[in-house]
């Protein structure tokens, strides 16, 4: 089998570390990452100025663009095969709910999904790298299940509790929660006196029922969510040809 890793959180982050040592156990990988910690980038790709790839001491390739970028590249133009799996993280905190839409480690993960290649992203639920050794472990049986049931490409989100590995409940199949809207802003000053604005923390889950990734991983669960990228609002297709007519 053959992997290409990416993550948003730069090249140099212990989760991108511990996921490709993880995978190197079970495939031949290629890791392609961005050159610095670009989370919240979405799925954006930069057509504004060109894009450069540098390989670092321990072999990883790195390219001062987004997660999206990195595969993009690394399936038109760099590599000579066409990689079994994409697989993205091990991210410094969650991406649940909402929180899929804006997430770098994700977006990585759909790039792939894109070109026709079955992929998962990979987070812990909280930030500081705690118990990652666990997380790179669920990575590693995970993709070692393949999921020959599911139609070819998916797109699985996966979320990691912090604990030990023999503290984790289970795995389960998940989807995506909600979230209050975020926090305010956070209002500054630069050295000129300028006002500057911080985007606000996260809000509160607002839908973190049963069966949601919030609620397995609150419980401890591994949480695994099948995403799919058409956002047509069908449901109101009928409503909108009746406005049309």
């Amino acid at each position: 089998m053959k992997i290409l890793i990416s993550n948003d959180d730069g090249y140099l982050a212990p989760g991108l570390a511990a996921l490709a040592e993880a995978m190197a156990a079970i495939a031949e990988i290629l890791v392609v990452a961005p050159d610095s910690n670009r989370s919240g980038s979405s799925n954006s790709l930069t057509l504004d100025r060109p894009l450069s790839v540098q390989r670092a001491a321990n072999g990883f390739y790195f390219v001062n663009g987004t997660p999206s970028d990195c595969v993009h590249i690394a399936l038109t133009g760099m590599l000579e095969f066409v990689p079994d799996l994409i697989v993205s993280g091990i991210n410094n905190g969650q991406n649940m709910g909402d929180d899929t839409l804006y997430s770098g480690t994700v977006a990585a993960a759909t790039e792939g999904y894109l070109f026709g290649l079955p992929a998962i992203a990979f987070s812990q639920v909280h930030g500081g790298w705690a118990e990652l050794d666990s997380a790179a472990r669920v990575a590693r049986e995970l993709v070692e299940r393949r999921f020959e049931a599911l139609p070819r490409p998916f797109l699985l989100n996966v979320n990691v509790p912090n604990l030990p590995y023999a503290a984790i409940q289970g795995i389960a199949a998940t989807r995506l929660g909600k979230r209050h809207v975020s926090e305010p802003v956070i209002r500054a000053r630069d050295p000129h006196g300028r006002e500057i604005f911080w985007i606000g923390p996260m809000g509160a889950a607002r839908d973190a029922g049963a069966g949601t990734d919030f609620h397995a991983t609150a419980n401890g669960f591994v949480s695994v969510t099948p995403l799919q990228i058409d956002l047509t609002h069908t449901g109101q297709m009928d409503l909108l040809r009746q406005g049309l007519r």
